[in-house]
């Protein structure tokens, strides 16, 4: 049985392979594909909608417990080179 995770931007729970980690170094927001880096992680349908959505909300400064704005540019590229 896989792993089920939810997902900051929409909230729906879905197994891990189908949602992208994210994680924050240096108040940047930069997806771990392979879910292996280190430190506190957030997951994410990999969907501008649900991205989108967790960065209006707020929800990957809360989910990741950090302070401060993060610069979301790095995941929005990853994004778009995939899509």
């Amino acid at each position: 049985m896989e792993p089920v995770r939810t997902c900051v931007g929409c909230r729906a729970r879905a197994s891990r392979s189908a949602l992208l980690r994210v994680v924050a170094i240096r108040s940047h927001l930069i997806p771990d594909e392979r879910a292996t880096m280190p430190g506190r992680g957030a997951w994410v349908h990999p969907t501008d909608e649900c991205v989108d959505a967790a960065i209006r909300r707020r929800a990957f400064v809360r989910a990741l417990r950090v302070s401060g704005p993060l610069d979301p540019q790095t995941l929005m590229n990853t994004l778009q080179r995939n899509g």
